[in-house]
């Protein structure tokens, strides 16, 4: 398995981010829509974006770099002195 680039890896972590903002958005909103066809078209868009997102992570494994994701970030206080 060839790694990814720094700038590929970047890339799919964007998109990651991006698809589950919108699976959030779309699952919410789902809630809200009394009308049934609308209702279908965005559960076949959760469960695409579902699949989308399994496929981001399966590439996201290749990344050259991986880091810890600390249980409580440290906030940063005086512009981080």
């Amino acid at each position: 398995m060839v790694p990814l680039a720094p700038h590929e890896a970047l890339e799919i972590h964007e998109s990651i981010n991006f698809k589950a903002l919108c699976l959030a958005k779309s699952k919410l909103m789902q809630g809200l829509v009394f009308d049934q066809e609308l209702k279908d078209l965005m559960q076949k868009d959760v469960e695409q974006t579902q699949q989308a997102l399994a496929d981001l992570q399966a590439l996201y494994i290749r990344a050259p770099f991986s880091a810890p994701v600390p249980d409580r970030p440290t906030p940063i206080l005086n512009g981080g002195d």
